[in-house]
């Protein structure tokens, strides 16, 4: 990704976007996400590209009020990871600023590759979730 192409997509994460932890499954540990929705579905599909996300459609109840509306979703860990790293010099939004660095200085030192945690282990995975949140 360009330097330019990162500063871009951090101004659209600072005003469309979301930077997460969610679950795939229900029992799972949270992942890092980052989310952007947007009625321009070819400004998404543009960010798609660049980090290979997934573009679902929103149901639109009444077409003649609202417009389409799309959320693109990026989900795969290193996709994420790599992409943070790229934007997070960019970022504006103290909060999603400050989610996109605990992510980058902490998520992976409290994941195992395996999914299997001690106790030790799962109490450090906890409170990093819980200081996420926090912020």
């Amino acid at each position: 990704m360009e330097i330019w192409e990162a500063a871009y997509i951090a101004g659209i994460i600072d005003g469309e976007g979301t930077i997460t932890l969610t679950r795939m499954h229900e029992k799972e540990h949270r992942r890092p996400c980052v989310t952007i929705a947007s009625t321009d579905k070819e400004l998404l599909e543009y960010i798609q590209k660049l980090t290979n996300g997934r573009i679902n459609s929103k149901k639109n109840y009444d077409p003649i009020r609202h417009k389409d509306s799309y959320t693109l979703y990026i989900k795969n860990k290193e996709t994420v990871l790599n992409l943070l790293k790229d934007v997070s010099p960019f970022l504006r939004v103290d909060k999603k600023r400050n989610r996109a660095l605990w992510i980058l200085d902490n998520y992976e030192k409290v994941t195992q590759r395996n999914g299997k945690y001690n106790a030790d282990l799962l109490e450090k995975k906890i409170i990093f979730e819980e200081k996420f949140f926090e912020i």
